[in-house]
């Protein structure tokens, strides 16, 4: 079952859901958050939950979306209690361009490189062990979350704005402080790559920027092999187009073992917040030597997750330095 939402011509926030090819709203005026913290503050399944309620009429996503009326499949109402994080040097082949970016002669084997290897030995535990803890980041709140179809807007201090194609997982905590995995989505888990070669300690720079996700949310499990591409779209032509790939079978660490080292922290299980949590990728433009233009379309799909991605890049107009005023109490 594939999950999304959308803006109706009133302003209310519509479920959709899909099995095959046709689109059905929810008959519900909820949404996909409120319904799945009914869920995890009554032990049903979404899914039960869905056909329990009914579908209504049929819709043209694809309207939609060209519409611009798509939203994120899951978010909180208040976007302070939405975080976006994620996790690097997850996937078989995320090493090498991550590694050359910071690599130094006088080092034998880059700190990159060797976070990676550990994913490698011991990433994937078996039974309910923890593994290695991986690379892990933070990108922002909820006001970092960009619909599908909606700018991509860089900060006009970036050195570069970049797509990096990935998949996330989508979480609500329910009232008990227990994190539900709500479902998996595409993800832009967009990024300033040149900011982040100067020196790998601007990795968190880099990552303070917005991403999307969507604009379908797969309910169930991840497949244990995700294939799909990624291209980068200057006036109607790809100028760059490459396979992306995920899923366990692609990946140096196990999803529940990247959801281990994230919820193990009490912060991050406060009731009624949701998380977005991507997976990390092996696929940029940016290694292939591609410097984003404003304008440029980014486009991620995979066929398990329905429609593709797509956001173009936006510049932001320059402002003035930071100032923090002095509070007169």
């Amino acid at each position: 079952m594939l999950l999304s939402q959308y803006r109706t011509e009133a302003g209310r926030i519509q479920v959709v859901a899909r099995d095959g090819t046709q689109a059905c709203d929810v008959a519900t005026n909820k949404s996909l958050y409120e319904l799945a913290m009914d869920c995890a503050t009554t032990d049903a399944t979404l899914r039960d939950r869905i056909g329990a309620l009914g579908m209504g009429p049929v819709v043209d996503l694809e309207s939609l979306y060209e519409n611009g009326r798509m939203l994120p499949p899951l978010f909180h109402p208040d976007p302070a209690h939405t975080y976006l994080t994620g996790t690097g040097l997850t996937h078989l082949g995320s090493a090498s361009t991550r590694s050359a970016m910071h690599e130094k002669e006088d080092k034998a084997e880059t700190d990159s490189m060797k976070m990676f290897r550990w994913g490698v030995e011991s990433g994937k535990p078996e039974g309910d062990a923890a593994g290695v803890q991986p690379e892990w980041f933070y990108k922002g709140t909820g006001h970092a979350l960009i619909a599908p179809g909606a700018p991509l807007p860089s900060p006009a201090f970036a050195l570069d704005g970049g797509e990096e194609p990935e998949i996330a997982g989508l979480y609500i905590i329910g009232p008990d402080g227990t994190p539900s995995r709500v479902g998996f989505a595409l993800a832009n888990e967009f990024s300033d790559h040149v900011t982040e070669k100067q020196n790998y300690l601007y990795l968190a720079h880099s990552k303070l920027r917005v991403c999307s996700v969507g604009p379908e949310l797969l309910v169930g499990d991840l497949p244990a092999d995700v294939q799909g591409h990624s291209r980068v779209i200057r006036d109607d032509v790809a100028i760059f187009e490459a396979p992306f790939v995920s899923g366990e079978a692609n990946m140096s660490h196990t999803i529940g073992n990247l959801e281990h080292h994230h919820f193990k922290y009490g912060i991050f299980c406060q009731p009624g917040d949701v998380h977005i949590h991507m997976f990390g990728t092996a696929t940029l433009s940016f290694a292939n030597g591609i410097a984003c233009q404003a304008g440029d379309v980014f486009e991620i799909g995979a066929p398990a997750f329905g429609l593709p991605l797509r956001n173009a890049l936006a510049i932001e107009a320059a402002t003035s330095s930071a100032r923090v005023r002095v509070a007169t109490l």
